[in-house]
């Protein structure tokens, strides 16, 4: 009797643990997935602060939201989602004012009554006419919203988000400013948003809880490993040993503090000011209001370049970035028996969402040649 097919999936993040998890319910197949970090879920991770009991997004905020009412049922299979609504606040020289940019923002920052029309009018009367289509991300900025909400609110932050001037990255990441003519402060459009009661590692675990799945943390692939076909979420400069160099990420780093009650009042203090040197401070008890916890923990976040050794987060996509990537690409097309997936080995910035979109549209995409026999299976997810 043939034996089942084994597959070999890289990394315990949303994408591999979705992954694998289709896999095993569209194919007879064992599904091996081998994670280098101690534990499940990637940059998504989460677990309890020995010191306060909070629930900590270790690696940074995480809200899940999407529009996609398959992946809200999908995730909702399980776990728990409580309703939660993000509110970002700014913090300025001017006052702290609320983000996105919205018709409470606009009458406090320039002590006006405006309605919605009177503020869309006004806002129009801002933006720099003399830019036609947008080259950079400030000139994105400076067309729409216009040189003063933009040094306020988002000079500095993208500076330092980014570690290069605004006007070195591309137009795409402020392609449609978030600006609203009402006074809705949810940070997201998306129909559903949440957090899960237990946290995201809790969510992943439950994925991964299936018997034709085996998880292994705390090991390195291994190349040599036998296998059917291999699906990496990994970096994609890192499968090919970063031979023709490696792409450029931002990566960031966490100052903890504690203290006793409510440290900040929100979630998430934007600083924008370019002479405050982290981006924002999270607390995270405020993503959990349905605990109670009599102390707090919180973090300031500093943004960096990515070295040897650090958590990539951020793709700067810069253009050597784009020219080398196409390289790796182009290199990845060649490989055989081998699949790439997910916001690392895609070099994308991706919410959680679009992560689990794709990791379930990949998986029956590749269920469907593989049981069809066919001879190209696919490498590469469809991108946008």
């Amino acid at each position: 009797m043939e034996s089942k097919p084994r597959f070999l999936v890289v990394g315990a993040g949303f994408s591999g643990a979705v992954l694998a998890r289709s896999l095993v319910e569209k194919i007879d197949c064992r599904v091996t997935i081998v994670e280098e970090r101690p534990h499940l879920a990637g940059n998504c991770h989460t677990e309890r602060d020995p010191a306060t009991g909070v629930m900590i997004h270790k690696y940074g905020p995480h809200i899940f939201n999407t529009s996609q009412q398959h992946v809200w049922e999908y995730v909702n299979r399980f776990g728990v989602f409580r309703p939660w609504v993000n509110r970002v606040k700014a913090v300025t020289p001017r006052g702290v004012f609320s983000l996105p940019i919205n018709l409470h923002t606009i009458n406090q920052f320039f002590g006006k009554t405006f309605n919605p029309a009177q503020a869309r009018a006004f806002m129009d009367s801002l933006g720099d006419k003399s830019i036609g289509e947008p080259r950079n991300f400030e000139e994105q900025a400076l067309k729409f919203i216009g040189r003063e909400l933009y040094e306020t609110f988002f000079y500095g932050y993208t500076r330092k988000q980014w570690g290069c001037e605004p006007r070195e990255l591309s137009a795409s990441i402020l392609k449609r400013l978030p600006v609203r003519f009402n006074y809705d402060d949810n940070y997201y459009n998306s129909t559903w948003q949440g957090i899960p009661e237990q946290g995201y590692t809790a969510v992943v675990e439950k994925i991964v809880d299936h018997p034709a799945i085996e998880l292994q943390l705390d090991t390195p692939f291994d190349p040599q490993t036998q296998r059917t076909h291999l699906f990496f979420t990994g970096p994609l400069d890192a499968y090919f040993g970063f031979r023709l160099g490696r792409l450029g990420y931002r990566t960031v780093t966490f100052e903890r503090g504690e203290a006793e009650g409510d440290f900040q009042g929100n979630a998430v203090l934007n600083y924008g000011d370019p002479e405050v040197p982290f981006t924002r401070i999270h607390e995270h008890k405020h993503f959990t209001p349905w605990e109670e916890h009599a102390r707090t923990t919180y973090f300031r976040e500093y943004s960096k370049e990515t070295g040897p050794g650090d958590v990539a987060y951020y793709p700067k996509r810069l253009e050597p970035d784009k020219v080398l990537l196409r390289k790796y690409r182009d290199l990845g097309s060649q490989e055989r028996g081998v699949s790439f997936l997910g916001r690392l080995a895609t070099y994308r910035y991706m919410d959680m969402e679009k992560v689990i979109g794709e990791a379930l549209a990949f998986g029956e995409a590749f269920a469907e040649s593989f049981q069809a026999g066919a001879q190209n299976l696919p490498i590469f997810p469809n991108q946008e």
